[in-house]
């Protein structure tokens, strides 16, 4: 019987700064590794410990995966000093995914905040790759500063002029400076007038990906503006430990969010006291 707790040797091929305290890794796995947009991996630092993390990669590049990664504890901070050609561990996949199947012919709004840009980014790849399955791709993105805009070159110019009118962009900093000629205020601004640019708010669907306390503002403004809770999805990553639903540190009201998510319908989670906790 395969130990479930035993990882795959995974190497380092590459190291990129987003941000001075976000780095992305891109890894390359011993053995064949396939996730879809939404799913989490458990990836292991030998001699130090392991923590979940989502891949930011495409699920349709199954040569390599790319992890976005803060730098806020133990395990970030030993990975954060890795290089390429380094051996981490990663085991997985776990969780469920977006189901991009039900979203076909539909209006997709994308809300993320800071390095919850990271599993968004997975699913705007995977998005992307069809792009001619759905109306119209709305991505709202907020970052403190302009230095702390995650994949910055990306978002900011090459997937506007790559994608043209099929996606949309709304960026937004807290706080600007002389180089920022964008927006300036809380990522729950960029969903002003969305009307202007989504035709069916009830039938479209939305996505949330971000600190807890930017979720929670973010959903009560996409409920004020007529997104049903059936259709606003939330990226929930509530200290989850083991993984694969066995150890409970994970446990939101009945769910479990390591086996039950971490994507979940806001309908699903909306009477749950303790949600943004």
């Amino acid at each position: 019987m395969n130990n479930p707790y035993q990882p795959i040797k995974t190497k380092i091929l590459k190291v990129i700064t987003e941000t001075p305290q976000i780095k992305t890794f891109v890894l390359k796995p011993e053995n064949h590794f396939k996730f879809e947009a939404g799913q989490f991996i458990q990836l292991t630092v030998p001699g130090v410990g392991e923590g979940p993390f989502t891949p930011s990669s495409s699920p349709y590049d199954l040569e390599k995966i790319e992890v976005t990664i803060m730098r806020v504890g133990k395990v970030t901070s030993a990975l954060h000093k890795m290089k390429e050609d380094d051996v981490v561990g990663i085991r997985g996949p776990y969780g469920n995914r977006y189901p991009v199947e039900k979203w076909k012919n539909k209006e997709i709004l994308i809300v993320g905040g800071g390095v919850g840009f990271a599993p968004l980014r997975s699913l705007f790849l995977s998005l992307t790759h069809n792009i001619k399955d759905y109306k119209k791709i709305v991505f709202c993105y907020g970052a403190k500063t302009p230095q702390d805009i995650v994949y910055k070159e990306a978002v900011l110019d090459r997937w506007q002029r790559e994608f043209g009118k099929n996606v949309s962009f709304r960026i937004t900093v807290d706080r600007g400076d002389e180089t920022w000629k964008g927006k300036v205020g809380l990522v729950t601004t960029t969903l002003d007038n969305l009307d202007e640019e989504i035709s069916s708010i009830p039938e479209s669907v939305s996505v949330v990906c971000g600190p807890p306390v930017m979720m929670k503002f973010t959903t009560l403004k996409l409920l004020d503006v007529g997104y049903k809770p059936e259709n606003i999805y939330l990226s929930m990553e509530k200290n989850m430990s083991c993984g694969i639903g066995k150890c409970g540190h994970c446990q939101l009201g009945k769910f479990l969010v390591c086996r039950d998510g971490p994507v979940f319908t806001y309908d699903q989670l909306k009477d749950i006291p303790a949600i943004w906790d």
